[in-house]
């Protein structure tokens, strides 16, 4: 009966739930205001705005990469490697009907 049971329940995977270990909601209110503050008054403490960080990110995942970073270097894109992988899936289904017709028919 285990066996039909997962037909009608099947299984979902579990959820991430992170539950802070100590959140201040009153500091994080006065951070964000003193933040604004600052903004107003032109005393910028350094930080930099949401859109320069994203400029600064945009490149860093492929830069810590030396394979995708190879390959950016000698010109391949994606569309260049798909139709090297199909080009590769092609050979080697020639290869088995080849090798299938002289040797095991």
């Amino acid at each position: 009966m285990a066996l039909f049971s997962s037909f009608y329940n099947p299984r979902h995977p579990r959820q991430f739930d992170h539950k802070p270990i100590y959140w201040d909601p009153h500091k994080e209110e006065i951070d964000k205001r003193v933040r604004k503050i600052k903004r107003e008054m032109g005393m910028d403490d350094g930080q930099e705005s949401l859109e320069e960080y994203k400029t600064e990110i945009k490149g860093s995942f492929v830069e810590g990469t030396s394979h995708l970073k190879r390959s950016i270097d000698r010109g391949d894109e994606s569309r260049s490697r798909n139709t090297r992988n199909v080009r590769l899936a092609v050979i080697i289904a020639v290869l088995f009907v080849i090798f299938w017709y002289l040797f095991l028919k």
